[in-house]
C-alpha cells in the first residue's frame, strides 16, 4: 500500500493505523514522488492526500488513471471537507474517499473492501494471462496440425495413405520384417497394340482414367498401392497395418474395379479402343520394408506371394478375377469360384490350384 501525504505527522498516523493490520506500507511526500514509486514498485492500493505542493492529489489521480499499468489500481482519497472535494474526487477517477480527521474503523473498512476488489482484478488479469498462454498454445498446436495435415496430403500424392501415416508416426514400421499379405495384380490386355497403334496422349487419357478409377477404390478399401507399371498395378493387404479379413478386402477391391473398369472400356470402345482387365490374387508370406537408396526409397513386398499374384493376372483372360485356393479358403464372405485345376504357373515348380471368381 503506497501512502502519499507532504505532512510527515500524517503518514506516521496512517503507518501508526495500518501497519499492525500486516499491510506492507510504501510512503511518499509529494504528488511526484507517488508516480516514481508506482513506475519501480508494484503496489495494490494507494491513500492519497488531496491538497500537496507541486501536483495535488487530483492531478496525481487523473495520471495514474491515465497510465495503462495503473488504470484500474484502487485509490482512496483523503479529504479534509465534504462536497465539492468529494465531487472532484470522484471526477479525477478515485474510488472512495475517507475525511479528515481520520476515523480508525473507517479507514480500516475502506481499505480492507478495495484491497479485496484489487485481489479480484489480479485474479481476472491471471486467468487473462493464463488464457491468452492457452489461446497461444492451441494456435500452436492448431498450425503445427495443419502443417501435418498438409504434410500428409502432399505425401498421399505419393504415396497410398496407409504409407502416409506411417512416414507422419512411427517410421519404425518402415524397417525390414515378415508378414503374410493379399496381394493382388492386375492389368489391362491388350495394352500393348493399343499403345503402339495410338497417340501418346490419347494413352496418357487412358491410364489417367483408369489410375483415377483405382486410386479411388484401393483408398475405399484401405489397400497399400505398391507401385503402377503403366497399365498395371500392385496392391496389398495387411501391412503395413494389419487389418481384419485380408482375403476378403483383396477379393472385394478386385471385384470392384473390374465392375468400374467395365465401365471405363465401354467409353474406349467407341473410340476404337479395345481394352480389357485381367486380375489375379495370391495369399502368402513375404519380405516387406523400405527398398532403395538415401534420396529415393520405396515401400514393397518382396516374396513368392508377389510373383504367383503376377503369373495369375498373366493367366486370366479378359475380366477374369484368378486367386489361389488358399485365398478362397481364407476369404470371410460368400464366394462362388470355378475350379480351373492344377495350373504351373512360369517360374514355380509345382502347380497351383487355381480359381475363377464367378460372383
Amino acid at each position: 500500500m503506497l501512502l502519499v501525504d507532504d505532512e510527515p505527522v500524517n503518514l506516521k498516523l496512517l503507518e501508526a493505523l495500518l501497519g499492525p493490520r500486516g499491510y506492507h506500507l510504501l510512503c511518499a511526500s509529494s504528488g511526484q514522488e507517488c508516480l516514481d514509486l508506482l513506475d519501480r514498485e508494484s503496489v495494490d492500493l494507494v491513500l492519497l492526500d488531496v491538497v500537496m505542493p507541486g501536483l495535488d492529489g487530483y492531478e496525481v489521480c487523473r495520471r495514474i488513471r491515465a497510465d495503462a499499468h495503473t488504470a484500474y489500481l484502487p485509490v482512496v482519497m483523503i479529504t479534509a471537507q465534504d462536497g465539492q472535494q468529494r465531487v472532484k474526487a470522484l471526477e479525477s477517477g478515485a474510488d472512495d474517499f475517507v475525511r479528515k480527521p481520520l476515523e480508525r474503523s473507517e479507514l480500516l473498512a475502506r481499505v480492507s473492501s478495495l484491497a479485496r476488489i484489487k485481489r479480484y482484478q489480479d485474479t481476472v488479469a491471471a486467468q487473462s494471462a493464463e488464457l491468452e498462454e492457452w489461446n497461444r498454445e492451441l494456435e500452436a498446436r492448431v498450425a503445427h496440425q495443419v502443417d501435418e495435415l498438409e504434410r500428409i496430403g502432399r505425401l498421399r500424392r505419393f504415396l497410398s495413405p496407409q504409407l502416409a501415416q506411417v512416414v507422419i508416426g512411427d517410421e519404425s514400421l518402415l524397417d525390414s520384417h515378415r508378414r503374410e499379405v493379399v496381394v493382388v495384380f492386375c492389368d489391362l490386355r491388350n495394352f500393348t497394340p493399343f499403345a503402339e497403334t495410338s497417340e501418346p496422349e490419347e494413352v496418357m487419357q487412358v491410364l489417367g482414367e483408369f489410375h483415377r478409377l483405382l486410386g479411388t477404390v484401393i483408398d475405399e478399401h484401405e489397400g497399400t498401392l505398391e507401385r503402377f507399371t503403366g497399365d498395371g498395378v500392385m496392391v496389398f493387404f495387411n501391412d503395413p497395418f494389419p487389418c481384419e479379413d485380408p482375403a476378403g478386402r483383396a477379393v472385394r477391391m478386385a471385384l470392384e474395379v473390374n465392375d468400374r473398369t467395365h465401365d471405363l472400356a465401354a467409353g474406349w470402345r467407341r473410340l476404337g479402343f479395345d481394352l480389357a482387365l485381367g486380375t489375379g490374387i495370391a495369399q502368402g508370406y513375404a519380405t516387406l520394408g523400405r527398398i532403395g537408396y538415401e534420396g529415393r526409397y520405396d515401400y514393397g513386398a518382396i516374396g513368392s506371394v508377389t510373383n504367383q499374384a503376377a503369373r495369375l493376372c498373366a493367366e486370366a483372360r479378359p475380366w477374369e478375377v484368378l486367386l489361389t485356393e488358399r485365398v478362397r479358403t481364407t476369404h470371410g464372405g460368400d464366394l462362388v469360384t470355378e475350379p480351373l485345376g492344377r495350373r504351373q504357373l512360369k517360374g514355380f515348380s509345382r502347380p497351383v490350384d487355381v480359381h475363377c471368381i464367378r460372383r
